[in-house]
């Protein structure tokens, strides 16, 4: 998401992507050729990377086939060269360390390049937790706001809000209640 301003209005003009990963990512998630479902292209780093570089974004729905039949991302997925880093790797296994690192660097045919971005820890980890949490609250609320009505979403986000003493003192039916669409 971060190289996205940088390649927006280049998209045409790439020659390569080069994504730096673990050995796990490569062996993992690195896939070529057709993905057939959302399950696909949740696991493949190619698709992770091709949809926030074009869109700036990468959410649940841009998994699915509507967003995925865009001939676009397929496009990159297929000047993407997956490499393992190999103090990625050392990282991810060191106990005191345990890095998901990456990085991502867009070539382009003209030789220009954008910055190499490297993220030693994605948002959902350990180390990010407080940055996660928001995250994480923005889309369990947005997930509510679309699937319940106002007045039902309002008491869902208010419940949840209200901490965790309330929420584990709640009968469990008291909760389930809460999220039977009215």
């Amino acid at each position: 998401m971060t190289l996205h301003p940088h390649v927006k209005d280049r998209l045409s003009e790439i020659e390569r992507i080069v994504i730096e990963t673990q050995e796990p990512g490569v062996r993992i998630i690195d896939k070529t050729g057709p993905l057939a479902n959302p399950a696909d292209r949740d696991h493949c780093i190619q698709y992770m990377v091709a949809v926030p570089l074009i869109f700036g974004r990468l959410t649940a729905e841009d998994y699915e086939d509507k967003v995925a039949a865009d001939p676009h991302i397929d496009a990159l997925r297929a000047k993407m060269q997956v490499r393992e880093n190999t103090t990625f790797t050392q990282d991810y296994y060191a106990p005191d360390k345990r890095y998901i690192g990456n990085a991502v660097q867009v070539f382009f045919r003209d030789g220009s390049f954008t910055p190499r971005v490297q993220v030693d820890f994605p948002i959902g980890h350990r180390k990010r937790r407080e940055e996660g949490m928001l995250v994480l609250v923005k889309k369990f609320e947005a997930s509510v706001d679309a699937h319940f009505s106002q007045k039902q979403a309002e008491r869902i986000r208010s419940l949840f809000a209200s901490g965790a003493a309330r929420l584990d003192a709640l009968p469990v039916s008291q909760l389930v209640a809460t999220m039977v669409t009215n």
